[in-house]
């Protein structure tokens, strides 16, 4: 009775969040939801014609948006496109570090040696060098909150993805290290760890590896891949005041195929 008159505002009102694979898959997802729930938003990726995409459609849908060219495996790039989150809002209230490289499947005796370069570069210190620098910016306002895209398959073996699931394992400890170390100073880090989920990444992979998508689907309790909306509502949740005593958590979001 005393709630009808109680205006329910966005999980993220007025705060201004950074995006990194925000071109497509759950960084786009993220950028629609995270706008619906009243959040600034600025979307970082390497593909100017997907940024430009996504955000003339939060903006159609009513959003705030602006983009930022950002490649992960730069640190200059990856550290100018903070400072350019600063330069347009002023601030940096949260940020979903999300973007991510795949590797080619296959075993890892087969591995090449740049492959593994590279997936340390995008996966690893590029999440890094992306944290440290909004750590840095979210100081200057009294603190934030960091979500940290991991993986299902940093949790376990990965015969398929190994140097994909070692960096983002390696991304793990990193989440939990900066939640210790930057909490003094009223910043929260968590990470998630998604499941099969339907995006361009999953399409790659399928197409090296026809049955994938089935056989994730069937070792899923919930029988089938997440949506990339479902990854992004729990990144939401936890970069707002809601989870505002959740740091150094790795929240599955797996429809219980971790469990």
């Amino acid at each position: 009775m005393g709630m009808t008159n109680t205006t329910s505002t966005g999980l993220l009102e007025g705060k201004v969040a950074f995006i990194t694979g925000g071109g497509r898959g759950i960084g786009a997802a993220a950028g629609h939801l995270f706008a619906r729930e009243g959040a600034r938003v600025v979307l970082a990726a390497r593909s100017q014609s997907e940024l430009e995409a996504v955000t003339a459609a939060i903006r159609a849908e009513g959003g705030e948006a602006s983009w930022v060219r950002c490649d992960l495996a730069e640190p200059e790039s990856v550290r100018g496109a903070v400072a350019r989150v600063v330069e347009l809002h002023g601030r940096l209230d949260v940020a979903f570090n999300n973007g991510a490289a795949i590797q080619q499947p296959g075993p890892l005796d087969g591995t090449p040696v740049d492959e593994m370069d590279h997936v340390y570069r995008v996966n690893f210190r590029g999440q890094w060098i992306a944290m440290q620098a909004e750590a840095e910016a979210m100081r200057g306002t009294g603190g934030g909150a960091i979500v940290n895209t991991s993986s299902i398959g940093s949790l376990r073996a990965n015969p398929a993805l190994p140097a994909y699931g070692a960096m983002k394992r390696a991304l793990n400890s990193l989440t939990e290290t900066a939640a210790a170390t930057w909490g003094p100073a009223g910043i929260r880090v968590n990470g998630i760890t998604p499941g099969g989920t339907r995006t361009e990444m999953i399409d790659a992979w399928e197409a090296q590896t026809p049955g994938v998508v089935d056989r994730i689907s069937a070792s899923t309790p919930l029988g089938r891949m997440g949506e990339p909306r479902e990854v992004a509502e729990a990144a939401a949740w936890l970069l707002s005041d809601r989870a505002s005593f959740v740091s150094g958590a790795m929240l599955a979001v797996d429809g219980g195929a971790g469990a």
